[in-house]
């Protein structure tokens, strides 16, 4: 069983006292993600920019603090098993993920210590995979019929950002706001958001 602490880019959650899977569900459950189709387009485009995924690129393990999972540059994705419960969020984690991926491969010089760089990834996978969809908003107790998607997204975007011992809060906000009209309408490798 392995162990894993906070990675460079994490997705959160409301854990709302759910019990997760075992390593061995979770790990089934990323292998039955790998037939939804914006896993598969990302996997594919991740290829195509010359980033190979290898078998063990995307593994389930057991986390040690409330995040669903992260990517971190050199070892993959991880999916934190004790903290999912059903098929959707994995598939979630691991479309959020799989863009911070993409970002990594396609910007070789992306630095996850540089705030304004770490924020412009935070965007892109809050917008591109869904994470702020109306119904994922509603199903986390936050009910607002305009803006709710930019909003949430912020939000979303801080709180991983507090997570980088590099970022303060003041920087965090500050790298958000200017990256983000920029980083907003990148939808690559979309031709626009999903």
């Amino acid at each position: 069983m392995e162990d894993a602490a906070a990675p460079n880019s994490g997705s959160d959650l409301n854990l709302g006292g759910k019990r997760g899977k075992s390593i061995e569900e979770c790990q089934d459950m990323i292998q039955r993600s790998f037939r939804n189709p914006i896993v598969k387009f990302l996997m594919e485009q991740m290829e195509k920019s010359g980033c190979r995924v290898g078998d063990n690129f995307v593994k389930a393990v057991v986390c040690t603090g409330p995040v669903a999972g992260g990517f971190t540059k050199g070892r993959g994705i991880t999916v934190c098993s004790n903290y999912l419960t059903i098929q959707d969020e994995v598939n979630q984690v691991v479309i959020h993920e799989l863009i911070h991926a993409y970002d990594e491969c396609r910007a070789k010089n992306l630095d996850w210590t540089n705030c304004a760089h770490h924020a412009c990834s935070e965007i892109r996978a809050g917008h591109l995979s869904g994470d702020c969809h109306f119904k994922r908003e509603l199903l986390r107790g936050f009910i607002k019929l305009r803006g709710h998607e930019q909003e949430c997204i912020k939000r979303r975007v801080l709180k991983s950002l507090r997570g980088n011992p590099y970022c303060s809060e003041v920087a965090a906000k500050d790298a958000m706001e200017a990256v983000w009209d920029t980083c907003y309408n990148d939808t690559k490798p979309f031709d626009r958001a999903p």
